[in-house]
């Protein structure tokens, strides 16, 4: 399937003319670099993802829509696979979190920061809280490394995160709820799961409102009141 196919579903939700998110075409700019604040203490220049070589990318996002909600997006075969988590992922391996999968998003989606405007799909907030690449660690039962993308077709797959919040082994594991099992329309359900203990850390995950971005340094109300905020602004023409 062509990368213009994945994004068939991504495209056809959004308006392009009303909101800032990338359309998927080649042309499009990330979203850009933000300015040092004030207070931050990060040592790392914003806007310069870590590199680790050809490996593939992964971005955590905090979207404030009408519930508020984590994305978790893996770089595969051209596109970000996503998932909503809702209570978002987790350092501790004791939490199982629930991942349910949306539609694949283009590449340049992983910068993405700013407001959706309300009436448009996904209407809110959004800031990157996490980003970085990541090393998929699948194989077969005689040890094979497994493409990733085949992983997650079987219904579980493995990975290292390489990020600047979240680093170690982590798995997805898909499983069908009652509704699947009794012959219903409900969506396949997912397991976000930290694996192993080395480098664990107990306590979940923090208090989406008061994280800072990986992007910007910015909660999600300063990015909200920010000026240079990616927004749509109506001309009278349109929903604001």
């Amino acid at each position: 399937m062509s990368e213009k196919d994945r994004l068939r579903t991504y495209r056809g939700k959004r308006h392009f003319d009303r909101t800032k998110e990338p359309s998927g075409d080649r042309t499009d700019a990330p979203a850009g670099n933000r300015e040092d604040e004030p207070g931050d203490d990060r040592t790392e220049p914003r806007g310069e993802r870590p590199a680790r070589g050809d490996e593939p990318v992964f971005v955590v996002q905090i979207h404030d829509a009408s519930t508020m909600h984590f994305d978790f997006r893996l770089e595969v075969d051209g596109v970000l696979k996503s998932w909503s988590v809702p209570k978002g992922p987790s350092t501790d391996p004791h939490d199982k979190r629930l991942a349910i999968p949306t539609e694949d998003h283009p590449m340049d989606y992983r910068d993405f920061e700013g407001v959706i405007p309300e009436g448009e799909y996904g209407g809110g907030t959004v800031i990157v809280w996490d980003r970085g690449t990541y090393t998929p660690t699948s194989h077969d039962k005689q040890k094979r490394p497994v493409p990733f993308g085949r992983a997650l077709e079987n219904g579980h797959a493995t990975f290292e995160l390489h990020g600047e919040k979240l680093r170690g082994p982590y798995a997805l594991t898909r499983f069908h709820g009652r509704e699947e099992q009794d012959g219903g329309s409900a969506k396949p359900t997912w397991l976000l799961v930290r694996a192993g203990s080395t480098g664990a850390k107990s306590g979940g995950t923090p208090d989406p409102r008061r994280a800072r971005s990986a992007l910007s340094g910015r909660t999600l109300r300063q990015v909200a009141e920010a000026p240079d905020a990616p927004r749509w602004e109506s001309n009278g023409g349109g929903k604001g």
